[in-house]
């Protein structure tokens, strides 16, 4: 298994860097790249969100509901995706990055208590909490980077408001791998689809990113009436 796994690794770092390197590209030229970018992954995504859902539910009232309630939950983040500017989105996406990278290196150096064994076998505690504290760095770093000539105590204020943001946002994150790990445990998948070579399907790229991209947006639309 082992040797599986290495093996495997030239073939994940490759589709790693197509994917940055297609993401990247549609958001820097921006316009109709990148809208048309999010609409083919969000059709992909919930394609293979309901096929989980098919899989998972022997009742056909059961799989029309959840199939609606995707449908809702990946148009949302969607919509929030092609709405927002540029910067929140690399901002989005540097947190997920963050979380999944915190949450990763925490787990494996700590490991302990795991959070919902028999959903995902591999998260602990540990592993939330280096996730949460990477995206609440990351946080921080994006708003100091934004930040103009304010007074120290209003910037105190609002290093504190960034660092919990960050943190609420990775338990988002946390709670949308949740999600699909229990659909696809529920539908008795390893991933939601063989579509990327040695990652899965899109769903299992961006289970994190969808909620919050739907939680950010709306904060984002509140402060920014």
């Amino acid at each position: 298994m082992a040797g599986a796994k290495v093996s495997d690794l030239p073939l994940r770092v490759a589709s790693a860097a197509v994917m940055l390197a297609v993401a990247g590209g549609a958001l820097w030229l921006g316009g109709w790249w990148f809208d048309t970018l999010v609409a083919l992954v969000a059709l992909t995504c919930f394609a293979e969100l309901a096929r989980l859902v098919v899989k998972a539910t022997p009742s056909l009232l059961w799989r029309i509901a959840g199939i609606a309630a995707g449908a809702l939950y990946v148009a949302l983040a969607t919509r929030a995706l092609i709405m927002l500017e540029r910067e929140m989105i690399v901002g989005i996406l540097a947190l997920v990055i963050a979380t999944d990278v915190g949450a990763y290196a925490s787990g494996r150096s700590i490991g302990g208590p795991k959070i919902a064994p028999k959903i995902s076998p591999s998260k602990t505690w540990a592993g939330l909490g280096g996730g949460m504290l990477a995206a609440a760095l990351v946080t921080v770093a994006l708003f100091y980077s934004n930040v103009g000539a304010r007074a120290l105590g209003e910037l105190r204020v609002m290093t504190g408001v960034a660092f919990a943001l960050g943190a609420l946002l990775a338990v988002l994150a946390q709670a949308g791998d949740f999600l699909e790990s229990w659909l696809k445990r529920k539908a008795g998948v390893k991933d939601s689809s063989r579509l990327i070579p040695g990652h899965g399907g899109v769903f299992d790229r961006v289970d994190g990113l969808l909620p919050v991209a739907i939680v950010a947006a709306e904060l984002w639309y509140r402060g920014h009436p």
